[in-house]
């Protein structure tokens, strides 16, 4: 389950493991995962790195089914998982994150 947090230049999605914090006031996001009950090294980048952010679909091998997650994709050419939801609900998360970092 994800959980958004929006103040004034300031958004914070929670998703499961995964914490991105995407702050306007200085110009970067930090993206901050755990490994079991261990925090990993917080990795930090500019918000102009970000050059889109969307919905990557996959079907699962062993059952079939449809999975929907919401990406961050880097001018590095580095992509990251954020969440994993619904259709409704991955395309819902990825339309708050854009419209915040104005793409």
């Amino acid at each position: 389950m994800k959980q958004i947090e929006e103040i004034p230049g300031k958004l914070v999605l929670k998703a499961g493991s995964t914490t991105l914090t995407l702050d306007k006031d200085y110009g970067k996001a930090t993206l901050q995962k755990k490994l079991l009950l261990w925090n990993r090294k917080p990795v930090e980048f500019a918000l102009d790195d970000i050059d889109d952010i969307a919905v990557k679909s996959e079907v699962d091998g062993a059952s079939g089914a449809t999975i929907h997650h919401s990406v961050v994709h880097r001018r590095s050419g580095e992509v990251t998982v954020l969440t994993t939801e619904e259709a409704k609900d991955a395309a819902e998360t990825v339309t708050r994150l854009r419209g915040f970092v104005g793409l």
